[in-house]
């Protein structure tokens, strides 16, 4: 990945999820665009993962991962990234929690903990949710979410969440 002028490389953590239009397809779909990403190069992606919706529950289980980017792009560029594949793939947005065709948070960027106008990092509820912190640690066991701890132990307090991985990255 080549750096663009002197901004140096950042580490990027994106959960994805989806629970419509064949799921898996969709996730699937997304991490090739996110490894086409301009100056961002896709260093790791977890298993795939079935959970539970969480807040309005009467709709189809979600699909969902998490993947590693080193990138150059600033957090607010690389949002608007994220929100361009998700239109890209079909996501239309209708009411909080409903269900999705592909649904990517950015959860971490480096470390810079802020809350802005449209970001708010580390993404604000990624700790109370087993369908993040699982692939998660997963790819980096070690990471710690600025103002909340470890993942390990976050997954711990999670417990109640059914998750079940259904393909090995």
């Amino acid at each position: 990945m080549p750096a663009t002028g002197t901004q140096p490389a950042r580490q990027a953590f994106i959960g994805l999820g989806s629970n419509l239009k064949n799921p898996l397809y969709q996730i699937r779909r997304a991490i090739s665009l996110l490894a086409a990403l301009p100056d961002s190069r896709l260093i790791k992606q977890s298993s795939l993962y079935r959970s539970a919706p969480m807040g309005a529950v009467d709709q189809p289980d979600f699909i969902n991962a998490v993947v590693h980017l080193q990138t150059t792009l600033m957090p607010h560029d690389l949002l608007r990234a994220l929100l361009e594949i998700e239109r890209r793939c079909g996501r239309i947005r209708t009411y909080p929690n409903a269900p999705r065709t592909l649904d990517l948070d950015l959860l971490l960027y480096d470390d810079l903990q802020c809350h802005e106008e449209g970001l708010t990092l580390p993404h604000p509820r990624m700790h109370e949710r087993a369908f993040v912190l699982q692939p998660l640690m997963e790819i980096k066991q070690d990471c710690m979410i600025p103002g909340q701890g470890l993942v390990t132990g976050l997954l711990a307090a999670c417990t109640e969440q059914r998750l079940e991985c259904i393909s090995t990255s």
